[in-house]
């Protein structure tokens, strides 16, 4: 297992899972300069524990049927990796986020806020640069 440099983990990325193209692509349009923003449908292919631990934040798509399950990514990411990696979920219906809260997600948003959220996320999120 290689170790992550210093470099890798200055890197300013994120990770957003939906299958939602629309969205994907307004969120590119918001994505300020020296962000990178990595989209999947499938959690693995980010790699294992030290690779996942190189990502800012995650953004969830609660109304995500087929590709993946939600809940089962949250629980992934915190009882399996045992990451404290912030989980910021989108849609989904009141029950799924109560479900979503339980397994420890941390914040909600409806589906029209998250592509205004990106820029406050990622100026919280800047740490370990200068500030653009």
């Amino acid at each position: 297992m290689a170790a992550p440099t210093i470099a890798s983990r200055l890197k300013r990325r994120f990770v957003v899972m939906t299958s939602d193209d629309r969205l994907l692509d307004r969120l590119k349009g918001e994505l300020p300069a020296a962000w990178e923003m990595v989209a999947t449908r499938d959690l693995e292919t980010l790699g294992d524990y030290q690779d996942i631990l190189l990502f800012r934040f995650l953004f969830l798509d609660l109304d995500e049927q087929a590709a993946f399950d939600p809940l089962d990514i949250v629980d992934t990411v915190r009882r399996e990796h045992m990451l404290n990696l912030p989980i910021f979920c989108f849609g989904g219906s009141e029950a799924l986020r109560d479900a979503a809260r339980l397994a420890r997600a941390d914040r909600f948003f409806e589906r029209d806020e998250v592509t205004g959220k990106v820029r406050l996320f990622c100026a919280q999120y800047r740490w370990g640069e200068e500030a653009d």
